[in-house]
This record gives structure tokens, sequence and C-alpha cells, in this order.
């Protein structure tokens, strides 16, 4: 009871981190713009986190299930894979780089779950095939690497794309009603990326949560508990459809969380997204934010957790180009990509190791 308690907290301070961590996310670019001061920026994404975060629970579904063997999985396994993300996410955050939280938290959930199977790969859920041989619809390859390839190119091309109509559109436009319209737009461009980035990220850790309460039960941890805990064993609940959905209160917990810790803000990333990789007018902010937001709902529908970092930042790249290919700083650039890159090795190597500590 102690250890599933642990996990809880843990994972909890994990959404914390990961709201301010990611806070850059929602309003690096309206702040970059202008259109907000930081401190109603932060106001505006931290309400829409809270609110995207209550909505669907299909991503939550794809940590608590469709990665892992649940068979493998013990709180010890769920501390390591938090504490690795979280300090792969620290590390980040101190050098102003925008990794991707969700990256490393399935990294760490990868890496300590393989460790508990003992270097078993079997562990890992790949993927599944349903309605045919061909069709592959689940597991770590179509949930997590398929997406981490393809959601950065479709934000990079939309952005691309989307800012080029933008400026044929408004190319007999005088700058000041421009950038008057688009002040005005981005209020709600930012607060659809706030939404977007709550309904996606906030349900990382609600599936945590739920992988850990579920263990428990399977494991009869929780025969003897407290008639006030007794909502612990219940992690998913019947939906009217007749599918199972994460419990209220798993969803409304970590909702608060990420909305707490997007109010911390993230001033180190905020001056990397904003202001160091590309120079932003409203416009431009109001293009990045768009692209991305549709990006990060698209996935979730689909049970995807894909990264905010990564759809944000190849929109805010590709609206970049749109202008001109030497808007970009390409050093900022580099140093983003390798950061992507090493994040779930890295994140796996620490999980990985973390458990097999543990299990000594």
């Amino acid at each position: 009871m102690t250890l599933l308690l642990s996990v809880i907290v843990v994972a909890l301070v994990f959404e914390y981190i990961n709201g301010f961590h990611d806070t850059a996310n929602s309003i690096a670019t309206v702040v970059s713009t202008k259109v907000l001061t930081p401190r109603q920026a932060i106001l505006l994404a931290a309400g829409t986190n809270l609110i995207g975060a209550l909505v669907g629970d299909a991503v939550a579904k794809t940590i608590s299930a469709g990665l892992v063997d649940a068979a493998y999985v013990t709180s010890g396994t769920l501390i390591c894979a938090l504490l690795g993300g979280i300090v792969w996410n620290l590390a980040t955050w101190w050098f102003g780089l925008p990794s991707s939280s969700s990256h490393a938290l399935i990294g760490g959930l990868c890496g300590a779950t393989l460790a508990s199977a003992h270097s078993n790969w079997h562990a890992l859920i790949w993927a599944r095939h349903k309605d045919g041989p061909w069709f592959k619809n689940d597991g770590l390859l179509y949930k997590v690497i398929l997406p981490m390839v393809t959601s950065p190119i479709v934000g990079l091309i939309m952005g691309f794309l989307l800012m080029t109509f933008l400026y044929v559109v408004l190319r007999n436009w005088k700058p000041r009603w421009v950038n008057a319209t688009f002040g005005k737009l981005q209020l709600v461009s930012a607060a659809y990326m706030g939404f977007a980035h709550g309904s996606n990220d906030a349900q990382k850790t609600m599936g945590i949560i739920a992988l850990a309460l579920t263990a428990s039960v399977t494991a009869g941890d929780l025969k003897e508990i407290p008639s006030w805990l007794e909502f612990l064993r219940h992690p998913m609940v019947p939906s009217g459809s007749g599918n199972e959905v994460v419990a209220p209160w798993i969803k409304v917990i970590c909702a608060l969380t990420m909305a707490a810790g997007t109010a911390a803000g993230g001033w180190r990333i905020i001056r990397t997204m904003g202001h160091k990789m590309v120079r932003l007018q409203p416009v431009n902010g109001f293009a990045a934010e768009a692209t991305a937001a549709t990006v990060l709902l698209v996935a979730a529908r689909l049970g995807m957790p894909v990264s905010t970092t990564h759809a944000i930042t190849t929109s805010i790249m590709g609206v970049g180009a749109a202008k001109r290919l030497r808007a970009l700083n390409l050093g900022v650039v580099e140093r983003i990509l390798w950061a992507w890159f090493l994040t779930l090795p890295i994140t796996g190597l620490l999980g990985y190791c973390l458990r097999r500590l543990t299990m000594e």
C-alpha cells in the first residue's frame, strides 16, 4: 500500500514538472508576439490545460494498457520509470531545451519494465494485429514510434503551408491591420493550444496511475484497505457505451496538478522557443499554434501520446521557413533535435538502471 501511494505521489510530481516544463509549448508564441504578458499567458494556459485534461481518455488507455505487459509492472517499476523521466525533464529544463515529457515518460516506462522482465523484450508490446495481418493498430510501434517520426513532419509541413496561404491572402493588407487582427485571433489559437496540450499530456500520467492501481488490484495488494480508500480498487470504470474509462478522480487530480505546474511557468524554454529559434509576429504565432493544436487533438483522439513539444516546435520551424529559411536559428534547432533524438534512449536507460539497482 505504501509503495502504491508512493507511485501516485511521484506520478503527480512528474505531472507538475510536466506542467511547468511544457508551459512554453502553450504560451511561448503568444508571449513572444507580445499579444499577452507572461502572467496573462500562464493563466490562460493553466485554465485551458485544466479543461483539456478532463476531456477524453484514449491516451491514458494507451499508457495504462497498450505499451507494456502489465504482468511485468510493479509499483517499483513505475517509480523508476517516473524518476527516469523526471531526471531528464529537469536536465533539459535547466539547459532550456524543449524536449518531450511524453517520450521521457514512455522511455522510462519501457526501460523499467524491461528490467523488471529481466530483459525479456516480450514485455514491450510492439504491435497487435487486428482485421488482418497487415493492419497494425496498437502497441509501441504504432502508438509511439511512428507518431514520433510523423507528427513533427506533419507539424512542419502544415505550419509551412498554412503560413504560405496566409501570406498570399494577406499580401495586400497593411501591417498594422494584420497585427491587430491576428493579435485577437492569437488569443483563440493560444487557448486552442492550451486545450490540446492538456488533452494529450495530462492523460499520460492518468495512464500511469491507472496502470499502478490495476497492477495492485491484480496482485491482491488492495485486499485489506480502509473503506475511505475503496475507490482505489476501481482505476477503470464502465462507461455508457460498455467500454472502460479512466476513473474520474484520476482525471481530476492529474488535471489540477498539471494546471498548477503550468501556473509555475517555464521561462528558460519560453526564451528558447519564443525568441531564440525564430522571431514571430502575431500572424506567425497564430499559424504555429493552430497547426500544433490540430496535430495534438487528432493524435489524442487516436490514443497516440504525441509530444506537444515536437508538434509546436516543428510548427514554429515551418512557419519560420515560410517567411525565409534564414529566419531560423539553425544552431538552436540543432540542439533541440539532439535533445529529441536522445530522449527515448536516455530515459529508457535511466529507467532500466534504476529498476535493476532497486531489484538487487
